[in-house]
């Protein structure tokens, strides 16, 4: 007779969800969805809503760039990088031509290109450290204030004074050498673009497998759900290729709805001048704001910037999955050590986001999916910023391989 023990326990008791923070996140979650499409349009409700699908599947799939790099840096398991491969791929495969075509039915699209320079490469270095210290990345960091997370909310902050400090300097770093901007679709066709990023993609999968299975002498496979049945939808957690698909077709959704694809720290940005500009800062003479598109945005309502509005719809996404799943956890406690950590980390990140024209969603998931050479270059700079950072964190108190 075989012992059903070995397999898992007998018996799991119920789930109940965090009743409160779901019934609040939910009403503000309906109650922003009216109100955003009552003061802007359908358009800005539905990316509000977009926001919050992707806020629940970063959430129930962990699906964090930070704790995925460190696990391959310190234990050399590579499954979360492959899953982040794969993503950017799907998305690619729809979001390239999407971009060559540059309109669909009416809709202007635009990818997320960018110079490839000095500016990218400083940039992303410091954002990649910043990332370990502050125990998340641009999506991270949302998702994780949703989850209830104290310690992210001082990140967050500090994410959002460091954006601002950036925007004052982007006009000197944009100054420094660069090689301008290159589009692959543009280059060198829809074809050409697709080959190149596929197979480059998979390269980064199979140098992440060899590396595993000369370490390990075995991939690392998806865990199986705790719970029987299809209870782990809703409770979580999800398998990280799941919800990497999921992230795919969210972004490739946000393109055709938004014009654009997604990106995240362009908001802190923005947050940061409006509430430095209400406390008496004449943030509308910097150069920065003096743009048409950032003095546009600064000029207007932070419900009219599509960047904001999905940002704030994570946020509540995530609040709703951890309050169903019976996560939803506030911790007050941060030690000395690990708060220092989440204000630098929080600092570099939003000023490292800034030069480096977004994070790892705008930068190097939207900008390789969209064809744009600047996410590659942001990718192997966040990369060797985070390596740094890895080995950085214990200076803080922190451990090397808590996951975000």
């Amino acid at each position: 007779m075989s012992d059903i023990s070995a397999s898992g326990p007998k018996y799991l008791p119920p789930v109940l969800p965090d009743r409160w923070p779901l019934i609040i996140a939910t009403a503000v979650l309906v109650a922003g969805f009216l109100m955003v499409t009552s003061l802007v349009d359908l358009r800005q409700g539905a990316l509000f809503l977009i926001g919050g699908a992707l806020g629940a599947t970063l959430f129930h799939g962990s699906f964090g760039f930070t704790g995925g790099w460190r696990r391959m840096v310190v234990e050399k398991r590579g499954r979360s990088m492959r899953a982040q491969m794969l993503m950017i791929g799907v998305a690619a495969i729809a979001m390239i031509p999407l971009v060559a075509a540059g309109s669909i039915g009416g809709q202007a699209i635009v990818g997320a290109a960018a110079p490839v320079g000095v500016s990218v490469l400083l940039g992303a270095a410091m954002f990649g450290l910043g990332m370990q210290l502050g125990g998340g990345c641009g999506s991270g960091t949302l998702f994780t204030v949703g989850g209830g997370s104290a310690r992210m909310l001082v990140t967050l902050t500090f994410f959002i004074i460091g954006a601002l400090i950036g925007t004052a300097h982007l006009p000197f770093w944009l100054e420094q050498p660069s090689l301008g901007t290159f589009s692959l679709g543009a280059e060198i066709g829809i074809a050409g673009a697709l080959a190149v990023t596929i197979a480059a993609l998979a390269l980064v999968a199979l140098v992440t497998a060899l590396i595993e299975r000369r370490a390990h002498g075995n991939l690392e496979a998806e865990p199986v759900p705790a719970r029987p049945g299809w209870s782990w939808l809703w409770l979580g957690p999800w398998p990280l290729v799941g919800a990497g698909l999921l992230l795919a077709l969210l972004n490739i959704a946000t393109l055709l709805t938004a014009g654009h694809p997604w990106s995240i720290t362009y908001g802190f940005g923005l947050w940061g001048a409006k509430i430095a500009q209400g406390i008496g800062i004449d943030v509308a003479s910097w150069e920065f704001w003096t743009w048409p598109a950032q003095a546009q945005a600064l000029n207007s309502s932070v419900l009219a910037n599509s960047v904001s509005v999905m940002n704030f719809g994570l946020v509540l996404g995530a609040a709703i999955a951890a309050a169903v799943a019976g996560k939803f956890a506030p911790k007050a406690k941060l030690p000395l050590g690990s708060l220092l950590a989440a204000i630098l980390g929080g600092l570099l990140m939003g000023y490292g986001a800034r030069l480096s024209f977004g994070c790892n969603i705008g930068a190097l998931f939207s900008g390789i999916a969209t064809g744009s050479l600047h996410g590659w270059l942001w990718f192997a700079a966040a990369f060797a910023g985070s390596f740094a950072g890895v080995w950085a964190r214990p200076l803080f108190g922190l451990d090397g391989l808590s996951r975000k």
